[in-house]
């Protein structure tokens, strides 16, 4: 078995109130420029895009999870995405969704057919704030924002920029897949700390090319290179090819032909071997086709020939260059941790990797245990496990060829929740009690003590691990409290320890009493 060299392990186990608090002020000059519409002095005008043909919708997070001056800095650096394009029926069309609560059109692709109307549209596009549901943004795109209704053109390439903090409060995977089915590529940019993981999914393939994780103040610095994977997909009536892989890639071309019997014949083959070409058929209704199966590293000579009884169309040639073979696992997460179960996953997925093995022991020691996985899953479930115990995780991909690939990673289990023992009570005078307890089992960070008066205000008080009592007053006579205590720890909270307690009325002779209810 080979551990891979090149990643090492990757430790999971933040410490208490592990967070990312960021703020920051508008730069307010750089906005003052953008808002009046001249060109920012860093970017300058930029060279005129032409012959190039596509609808381009943005996904903008507009809900409250983003602040001002982040919202400001991404509609600036659609502008700048957007400046050398040239817009119109024959050109390129925009439009945008915000995300928010409800998904709400900005303007369809239709509406703006200038790149003095569209510069001054962004000028006026305002935050919606509202909750991250951004599946159902997805949803409304592809009902209706890829249809006529809102201007789209059927036989041109559609592209989707989804500028994102990372989050989401619904589901994305199948929304996104659907417009991907659809022949939509898939651009995603994270200002944030997004799940890689889910967002190099929901990206077209391959990731490294269609997503990138950058600061909202850095968005410049991926301007061009994502402007150039935007233009390698709307360059007008051509044959060409997206979502590269080390195995795959999709062809995308115009829609030329339209009756029933017309159909495209497509001839692909090895640069350095052209007698090894194959040959498939496709429709006429087809603008794009997947070829699989193919080498890695390996330049194609590819030919799309139309095929029509009425009128005759010149064959479109591209050449293609798969990527270099993949590596799996290359990135190993560790999440959803419990005190005796965590979740791991691992990415890429590859053709080439039959199955894969979840090897983990706790640290230190010799006890080791194996999963099995199907090679078609990137996950499972680890359970069974003892709590607060540091564990070491090595998933190895098992490949087709007979190869093993592995990567490690630590994972911590957390601390198991317990009661504390033995709550009891004491007379301390009218109307007051003292709560005693014995402490709970393990690493207690406080107590957190609730009393719920019959008659009265409830109260809660917490106290330190080396407090095991409290004075709990105001306890009418004649009443009934229920009296709580639950043990903190350090990544969660105990479980409560209740009992009643009724203040018996006094008398002359016996003063106040109290009786104790389980």
């Amino acid at each position: 078995m080979e551990v891979s060299p090149a990643f090492g392990f990757k430790v999971v186990c933040p410490g208490p109130g592990f967070a990312m608090l960021a703020e920051t002020v508008l730069s307010l000059g750089l906005w003052l420029q953008f808002a009046a519409g001249q060109d920012t002095p860093a970017r300058g005008p930029q060279p005129s895009v032409s012959n190039s043909e596509g609808d381009l919708l943005f996904l903008l997070d507009s809900s409250g999870s983003v602040s001002y001056y982040e919202f400001s800095r991404v509609k600036e650096f659609m502008w700048d995405l957007l400046q050398p394009f040239t817009f119109g029926p024959k050109d390129v069309q925009t439009s945008i969704i915000h995300i928010s609560t409800t998904p709400t059109m900005e303007f369809p692709f239709d509406r703006h057919q200038s790149a003095e109307a569209l510069r001054q549209a962004l000028r006026d596009t305002q935050q919606l704030m509202g909750d991250t549901n951004t599946g159902k943004a997805l949803s409304y795109a592809k009902e209706k924002l890829f249809s006529g209704e809102a201007g789209a053109r059927p036989e041109v390439p559609k592209v989707l920029v989804w500028v994102t903090d990372g989050f989401s409060t619904d589901d994305i995977s199948e929304p996104m897949q659907l417009l991907k089915d659809m022949g939509v590529t898939v651009f995603i940019v994270s200002t944030g700390r997004g799940n890689y993981l889910e967002l190099s999914a929901a990206a077209s393939q391959p990731p490294e090319k269609h997503l990138h994780f950058v600061d909202v103040d850095d968005l410049p610095i991926i301007t061009k290179e994502l402007r150039d994977g935007i233009l390698g997909v709307i360059q007008a009536n051509r044959l060409h090819a997206v979502d590269v892989t080390s195995s795959s890639f999709r062809l995308v071309w115009p829609q030329l032909l339209s009756l029933e019997t017309d159909y495209y014949t497509l001839e692909y083959a090895p640069r350095d071997d052209l007698g090894k070409k194959r040959t498939k058929q496709v429709s006429g209704a087809h603008t794009s086709l997947l070829l699989s199966n193919l080498a890695p590293e390996t330049t194609y000579e590819v030919a799309l020939i139309p095929e029509s009884n009425i009128h005759y169309f010149a064959p479109q040639t591209t050449r293609v260059t798969t990527l270099a073979e993949e590596i799996s696992p290359a990135q190993v997460l560790i999440s959803e941790s419990g005190p005796h179960s965590f979740h791991v996953s691992w990415a890429p997925i590859l053709d080439s990797v039959n199955s894969y093995q979840i090897l983990y022991g706790p640290l230190p020691g010799n006890s080791v245990k194996l999963l099995e996985v199907d090679g078609k899953h990137n996950s499972s479930v680890v359970d069974k496990l003892a709590p607060n115990t540091t564990y070491l995780v090595t998933v190895t991909a098992v490949y087709k060829s007979g190869k093993e690939k592995s990567l490690s990673a630590k994972a911590c289990t957390q601390e198991e929740g317990s009661k504390v023992r033995h709550l009891r009570f004491e007379d301390m005078g009218p109307n007051t009690l003292k709560a005693s307890w014995d402490s709970a089992a393990g690493e207690v960070l406080g107590y957190r003590v609730r009393c719920r008066r019959q008659s009265g205000p409830s109260s809660l008080l917490s106290v330190s691990p080396r407090v095991h009592s409290v004075l709990l007053t105001d306890l009418p006579a004649g009443t009934t409290s229920t009296v709580c205590v639950k043990p903190i720890y350090r990544s969660q909270a105990g479980k409560r320890l209740c009992r009643m307690v009724h203040m018996q009325p006094a008398t002359e002779a016996q003063g106040y009493k109290h009786r104790e209810r389980a």
